[in-house]
This record gives C-alpha cells, sequence and structure tokens, in this order.
C-alpha cells in the first residue's frame, strides 16, 4: 500500500477497480475495465468530493478530517454508500489516519485486502484478487467475497 494513493475523502485508491485494473493491465488479457492511476497521483485530489468542497479543489487541505466541517454531509453520503456496498468507511478511515498515522493505516490495509491465495491486493469493489482471480472476474454473477460468508 502507498501513501499516494491514499485520497483526501479516505478512499484507498489502491484497492479500486479501475487502479487494479491499470496495476495488472487487464486490458491486455482481454478486460474492458477503465483504468486510473489513483486521484492524487492524476493531480485531481479527491475525485468524488472535489467539485463540492473548495478546501479540496484547492488543495487546501491533505484528508478531509483536517476540515472543522468534518464530516461533513457530502462525506456522511459517500462513507454510507461505501458501508453498504464496499464494507468499509471512508469515515473510519480518515479517523483512524488522524488517531494512528499513515503508517498504521497502510499495514491495517494491507492486512485487509491482502489476497490469501497469492499475496496480492484484493479490490474493495468485488472482493476479487485481480492477479488470480481473473476466471471469476471473467464470470458475469459470481458472489462478492462478503456474499459467501
Amino acid at each position: 500500500m502507498e501513501e499516494e494513493l491514499i485520497a483526501p475523502c479516505g478512499i484507498n485508491c489502491g484497492v479500486c477497480a479501475s487502479y487494479l485494473a491499470m496495476k495488472n493491465d487487464l486490458k491486455k488479457k482481454g478486460f474492458g475495465k477503465t483504468y486510473c492511476a489513483g486521484c492524487l497521483p492524476r493531480g485531481k485530489n479527491c475525485t468524488f468530493m472535489k467539485k463540492q468542497c473548495a478546501l479540496l479543489g484547492k488543495g487546501s487541505v491533505r484528508f478531509c478530517y483536517e476540515c472543522g466541517d468534518f464530516p461533513c454531509r457530502r462525506l456522511k453520503t459517500l462513507d454510507k454508500r461505501y458501508r453498504t456496498f464496499y464494507h468499509m468507511s471512508v469515515i473510519e478511515n480518515l479517523e483512524f489516519i488522524k488517531k494512528h498515522g499513515m503508517e498504521r493505516f497502510l499495514e491495517k490495509e494491507a492486512t485487509k485486502w491482502h489476497c490469501p491465495e497469492c499475496g496480492e491486493v484484493i479490490c474493495c469493489h468485488n472482493g476479487l484478487c485481480f492477479n488470480c482471480g481473473l476466471d471469476k472476474l471473467r464470470q458475469k454473477k459470481h458472489k462478492s467475497r462478503w456474499d459467501e460468508s
């Protein structure tokens, strides 16, 4: 896990489907996945929040928790969507970073999103490893790792 892949809103771009598709070059493997290098590496600060937040749009804060309005309504909406569909909380991520620091957060994320089969990263959006789980990814209707428990 890399620090520059942690977006200001608390999303770990390193576990995103578009980032992992790029990292594993899935287009060469026959997948029509969108590629993304991550919010900060693309100079976007935060794809989800920057247009609604002047502080993020200008790059005035590194993380949303630095704002006096944290957590704002928009961040709460994003958090609800990620908790509901992807079993992760951007607000909890930000609170953990604020309390324990980036190094411990990256260690926690590396453990949480570690593929037990090959050691690569599991995607937060579908629960699959884009290294060893390509057969499951090719199947349009696969169960996510959350559905299997």
